[in-house]
């Protein structure tokens, strides 16, 4: 693993400088650095702003000397919607920021900040009607009640019993 510190430019043009461990933890930011070498140079993150990236280091911060996650645990991490301690308070935050949290880690390529943000909404959702789904995440009902008759029909089989 590299040493040193890196620069990190966030959307809005806020240079944020980090260990070049802890930024790492990205599979881009890695990528682009081994591309890069050591130029010094600010390396730019155009789709994250500086928020969202200062909460994106946070969590890398805190995770940076988790392993590497083997490939044989996939099948584990999708059964469970189980959330460490410390992951849940991290993801205790608004819903926009929730979901600029799930953006950014899906491009900075951080599969495990990922998956601790789709399991925190789908804690959200489990064992919510669809009209509570609906409140929750201020969904709008485009459907007619006759189609939503329909849908159900066609899908019972994938109901609860």
């Amino acid at each position: 693993m590299s040493t040193g510190t890196i620069t990190l430019t966030s959307s809005d043009e806020v240079d944020i400088t980090l260990d070049r461990a802890v930024a790492e933890r990205s599979v881009l930011i890695k990528n682009m650095l081994e591309d890069l070498g050591d130029s010094g140079e600010a390396i730019p993150i155009p789709n994250v702003n500086e928020a969202v990236l200062k909460k994106v280091i946070a969590w890398c911060e805190q995770h940076k000397n988790d392993p590497a996650s083997a490939n044989d645990d996939d099948d584990n991490r999708r059964k469970t919607t189980d959330i460490d301690e410390w992951d849940q308070k991290f993801m205790q935050v608004d819903q926009e920021m929730l979901f600029e949290i799930i953006l950014a880690a899906n491009y900075l390529d951080i599969k495990a900040l990922l998956d601790v943000g789709c399991k925190t909404v789908a804690n959200m959702i489990k064992g919510k009607s669809p009209e509570e789904i609906r409140k929750t995440f201020n969904i709008q009902n485009d459907f007619t009640p006759e189609e939503e008759d329909q849908i159900r029909r066609e899908n019972e089989w994938a109901e609860d019993r």
